[in-house]
């Protein structure tokens, strides 16, 4: 395969890995697995999923939504707090699939039932920790509001409690991870066993990659949404989510030049191909993506030491020895490993696999 520009790369074999091993996670602990389809944005990518027997995914919008419903999914859950402006699209989705909304408040849902016209099955999203959207555990009133509009009306249906232990990112362990992950079931638990009585099918819902990586306590827990872990990235390597060779992307990038007395390498990839999230490092400073290098089979492992070290907007300027500046010239390419996977792709729109195949995301088809 021939790279003449910054061209996204996907493992295939590495990909179908990682959803095989969570999901056999998820049936041994006797969990729905509904998988967060928000980081390949895919079709291809989303029948591997249906390859291993997943029948349910989650999105993070309404449009996100409609896309995956074209190919076939019929149980989708948009966990993104309600917007009622978009009633006409939720009103043709739930005409054909079932559609599962995220509620955070009363009021929104109140709006909404004033243009409803099919059935939406409701999840209250739950803060337990990240604060950034959802109801405190302890918010009992908001709760209670909440449900009483449900009640009100057959258009809507209470499905359960969600959250999304994003908090679980900041973490630098196993052990921190485990913390969180226990923090946010206990709470989900006790949110839940306050509601159980009235709703005993009512579905406890969690769903980030650190914790649904690397836990095996889900009792209590009735469904799980990790979405990163499909790809993997250089921050979960980071957190203690996965090994290095769970890493499922890179970004294939040309070298333009070198400046072995500077110690630096400059490749044709920058913000616009992997997006600008980055690490920090205990010295202060910033990686923008590892640097591996490119094979004939894909990338090899363990990578280089080499970072990327800043972008602009198409340029990449990787930190390297004298020597290995000395080891590459303008034609070569290299290999980078993105921070976050997911907005690498979102950026890019596309992959390349290993075999040559182009396989688009909604963005380029939508």
């Amino acid at each position: 395969m021939k790279i003449v520009r910054p061209t996204l790369l996907l493992d295939e074999q590495r990909c179908r890995a990682n959803i095989r091993r969570m999901t056999t996670k998820a049936n041994r602990h006797g969990l729905d697995f509904r998988p967060h389809f928000k980081t390949h944005q895919s079709h291809a990518v989303g029948r591997w999923f249906r390859d291993e027997g997943v029948t349910k995914c989650t999105v993070s919008s309404v449009q996100m939504a409609a896309y995956f419903a074209e190919d076939g999914w019929n149980d989708i859950t948009v966990a993104f707090p309600l917007n009622y402006l978009e009633v006409a699209e939720i009103n043709r989705l739930a005409a054909k699939i079932k559609l599962n909304i995220l509620v955070v408040s009363a009021a929104a849902l109140h709006s909404l039932l004033g243009g409803l016209v099919h059935k939406v099955y409701c999840f209250v999203e739950m803060d337990c920790g990240y604060h950034r959207t959802g109801v405190a555990v302890s918010d009992s009133k908001s709760m209670d509001e909440i449900l009483q509009v449900i009640e009100s009306t057959p258009l809507l249906e209470f499905a359960g409690l969600l959250t999304h232990a994003g908090h679980s990112y900041g973490c630098r362990s196993g052990i921190e991870i485990l913390t969180v992950h226990q923090q946010t079931t206990q709470l989900m638990k006790k949110a839940g066993s306050r509601l159980r009585a009235k709703y005993p099918d009512l579905i406890l819902s969690v769903g980030d990659t650190p914790t649904c990586s690397i836990a095996n306590d889900f009792e209590g827990i009735q469904e799980i949404r990790p979405g990163n872990f499909v790809f993997y990235d250089i921050m979960q390597r980071g957190i203690g989510s996965c090994p290095e060779d769970q890493i499922a992307v890179a970004m294939a990038c040309p070298v333009v030049a070198t400046y072995p007395d500077r110690g630096e390498v400059i490749v044709h990839g920058g913000g616009v191909h992997l997006a600008k999230d980055f690490l920090k490092q205990e010295d202060g400073s910033m990686v923008f993506g590892r640097v591996v290098r490119m094979t004939e089979e894909g990338w090899e492992l363990p990578s280089t030491s080499m970072t990327v070290k800043s972008l602009s907007q198409e340029h990449g300027i990787i930190r390297a020895t004298a020597a290995e500046c000395g080891s590459f010239k303008p034609g070569d390419v290299l290999g980078i490993l993105p921070v976050h996977s997911c907005m690498t792709a979102d950026v890019m729109g596309q992959y390349v696999t290993l075999t040559g195949e182009t396989i688009l995301m909604m963005s380029k088809v939508g």
